[in-house]
């Protein structure tokens, strides 16, 4: 078994896939395996790689559910390593990162986070509307809810096996399921760490991100976190699963 589950939600990323699969042999040096994982059997991402000879495992897991929560939770679902990153299907740039996310992991972190706003982090071509959102949430979660990251809802992080076997995911919609991974951990005072990272608005292919369709899930973990600081609500309040294995119905 590899030590590192790297999740890919896709949708169309034919243009998109082959050259981030090339960088991850190239800069990984973690033992991985890759999960696709996909809504629909003409999905192009599938058309790219039938003739792609990796020197990793991949793995192709059809989502249970359709969009980009129920791509996650289903390879959340499908993994086995004791560590799980959910990647961005479009990202050549943070390949480098990776190893270093597992060297924090090694050090018993529960979660690492990838932080565009921490020093040494950037975000560039960010539409406006949005840049604003994750900014204003990101300042006002650290300086006022305390959550102990600068950024809170980027989708792209490390978990530990122990936080998708024992933590329940409610939210339904998006990558609201990372913020609230992100407020739960903190609330049940589980170790996380965070290291810098880039984010570029990509270039090829549709972004999948809905702010208006998204915005009351994130609401709900962004209030959660302010609960956990102003309400001192402790761990006894975060609801925890004995069974190992995620229940998507």
């Amino acid at each position: 078994m590899n030590e590192l589950d790297i999740v890919i939600p896709v949708y169309n990323e034919g243009e998109n896939i082959i050259p981030v699969l090339e960088q991850l042999h190239k800069d990984v040096t973690t033992k991985f395996t890759v999960l696709i994982c996909y809504d629909h059997d003409h999905d192009t991402t599938l058309k790219a790689l039938e003739s792609y000879k990796p020197d990793f495992e991949i793995k192709y897991v059809k989502n249970e559910k359709t969009g980009p929560h129920g791509a996650v939770l289903s390879g959340f679902k499908a993994s086995t390593a004791e560590a799980i990153l959910v990647f961005p299907a479009d990202d050549t740039y943070n390949t480098e990162i990776i190893d270093p996310l597992m060297n924090r992991f090694r050090e018993g972190y529960d979660l690492v986070v990838p932080s565009r706003f921490m020093r040494g982090g950037k975000m560039e071509g960010c539409p406006a509307l949005k840049s604003f959102l994750v900014r204003l949430s990101a300042f006002s979660l650290y300086h006022f809810a305390r959550l102990p990251v600068h950024d809170p809802t980027n989708g792209f992080r490390l978990f530990s096996r122990k936080i998708i076997n024992q933590i329940v995911i409610e939210s339904t919609l998006g990558f609201s399921f990372s913020l609230e991974l992100l407020v739960k951990c903190h609330r049940l005072r589980w170790k996380i760490a965070e290291i810098p990272a880039a984010w570029y608005e990509r270039r090829k292919g549709k972004s999948r991100f809905r702010i208006a369709k998204w915005l009351f899930e994130y609401l709900r973990w962004y209030f959660y976190a302010f609960a956990t600081h102003f309400l001192k609500r402790g761990p006894e309040t975060v609801p925890l699963r004995r069974e190992k294995v995620l229940n998507l119905n």
